[in-house]
């Protein structure tokens, strides 16, 4: 998959587990957990906002495009 999830990588930046993320975003643990696993079709721009609050991150370093060709 050319897009890969850095999810995990910024929670342990931050020492934070996705149990606290999610509870502190609003969503469920298992919606969280298929997003850090690339396993999600997609992500709401909400969604992506509310973990960006939480992190204190970018979009960017959440989500990175990888050319597989």
């Amino acid at each position: 998959m050319p897009i890969v999830v850095r999810l995990d990588v910024a929670l342990a930046q931050r020492k934070m587990t996705s149990r606290e993320l999610a509870a502190q975003i609003g969503i469920s643990e298992q919606n969280l957990s298929m997003l850090r696993s690339g396993k999600a079709r997609g992500v709401r721009f909400n969604t992506l906002e509310a973990i960006c609050k939480a992190l204190h991150c970018q979009p960017g370093d959440l989500l990175e495009y990888v050319h597989d060709g």
